[in-house]
């Protein structure tokens, strides 16, 4: 049976749902990410594109770009209920969806061309969307998914295009390399250095000199440009690992506020990890300063999910990083190798009376929040905290530094 893939993308998704809350932003060039001058644009309109902003442009140079925008902090949570009103239509209404990112869907309509047009059901769904959200969303229809990404990418801004099977290759062929997923900016580099442009070049070029010039990638982009792309649509989306970090606003030195913040990230990961009944048995700590040199050690650990375990691990880690005397732009906490499973306790160093302290605390912060119970020396580092469980299956929820 011949696949029918479906991709569908909400039109920048931030932008649109401040317009849904506030009329009065409607043909505004909108900017939303960090307010101050660290600050990055997540997502930007499509006029304050006009201006040449895009998304992971540093704010203060989309600020110079375009003054009069509107610029606004955006709230993940705001962004997650509006997702989750989406995702639950395309859940009721198709066989088989996966949810890429907060904003984009995969669906598997194969086999629905025998009682109901494919393209007339995407259709019909797209418009319930719209109407049922108030947010506009794009799609593109093929038989696989980079195809139909790549033709929702063409569709837009709110709009939709059917890829017939067989039509693959003349479709992508005409378009920029750089449309391909896949190609970002560093390869787009490579490649036009080696004087290619459109995607008709690379489908005329033989596999084996893709792959030369850049290894295994090569090869996967050769394919893509083919339209060749086998990947199935998965449903659940499995955490390799979880992490945070924390970019400061002002370069800081103050190594009892680092200290502090190292903690409570560790502390919320590890909260996270009960909640997701999962272990881990490796953490890392990334620690980058203010002349942009980026260093991170990890270390192998016995599996645990335990708070009084893992943030000894991390500071240690931190100890034997921080060897500079240079200002810290940003720290982060990594936990990896995770595998399912519930802490055991240590016949040697732990009590029962701790297990019934984690148990409790975590019942506290499932009621009233992440941070309703949190360690003193964490005090410093209010806003970490996650919104959701990282192990519902669902992509993570973050303002996404990508162009939409």
């Amino acid at each position: 049976m011949q696949k029918t893939i479906l991709h569908l993308d909400l039109d920048t998704f931030f932008v649109s749902v401040e317009r849904k809350l506030d009329s009065r932003l409607k043909n505004r060039p909108i900017l939303v990410g960090g307010l101050s001058d660290r600050g990055v644009v997540a997502a930007c309109s499509y006029e304050a594109r006009g201006y040449g902003i895009h998304s992971g442009m540093p704010m203060r140079m989309a600020r110079e770009l375009c003054p009069e925008a509107v610029v606004i902090r955006g709230n993940a949570g705001t962004y997650s209920s509006h997702s989750d009103e989406v995702t639950s239509i395309i859940k009721e209404q198709t066989p088989l969806f996966e949810k890429a990112s907060i904003d984009e869907f995969y669906a598997d309509l194969s086999g629905m061309d025998r009682f109901f047009g494919c393209y007339r059901y995407a259709t019909e769904l797209r418009q319930r969307i719209i109407r049922d959200t108030g947010l506009p969303i794009s799609f593109g229809l093929s038989v696989n998914k980079v195809v139909s990404k790549v033709a929702t990418g063409e569709a837009k801004p709110n709009n939709q295009l059917l890829v017939d099977s067989g039509y693959e290759k003349p479709f992508l062929a005409p378009l920029s390399i750089k449309k391909i997923p896949m190609v970002g900016d560093k390869t787009y580099q490579t490649l036009r250095n080696l004087g290619l442009r459109q995607v008709s070049t690379i489908q005329q070029m033989p596999m084996d000199v893709m792959q030369r010039v850049l290894g295994a990638n090569g090869t996967v982009i050769w394919k893509r440009a083919n339209g060749i792309d086998n990947r199935p649509v998965v449903p659940f989306c499995e955490r390799k690992s979880i992490s945070t970090e924390r970019t400061f606003d002002r370069d800081t030195i103050d190594v009892h506020r680092l200290r502090g913040i190292l903690t409570a990230m560790t502390e919320n990961l590890s909260f996270q990890l009960r909640r997701g009944g999962k272990l881990t048995g490796c953490v890392a700590v990334r620690i980058r300063y203010s002349d942009f040199n980026t260093y991170s050690k990890q270390v192998r650990i016995p599996y645990t999910s335990a708070d009084h375990k893992l943030i000894p691990m991390v500071q240690g880690l931190f100890k034997k990083l921080y060897g500079r005397r240079l200002l810290v732009r940003l720290i982060g906490v990594r936990f990896t190798h995770l595998v399912p499973g519930n802490y055991q306790i240590d016949l040697f160093d732990d009590q029962e009376e701790i297990l019934n302290l984690y148990a409790a605390m975590d019942r506290m912060r499932e009621r009233y929040g992440d941070k309703s119970v949190i360690r003193a020396s964490g005090l410093g580092a209010r806003t970490i905290g996650r919104m959701h469980n990282p192990f519902n299956g669902d992509p993570p929820v973050v303002l996404a530094h990508r162009k939409q």
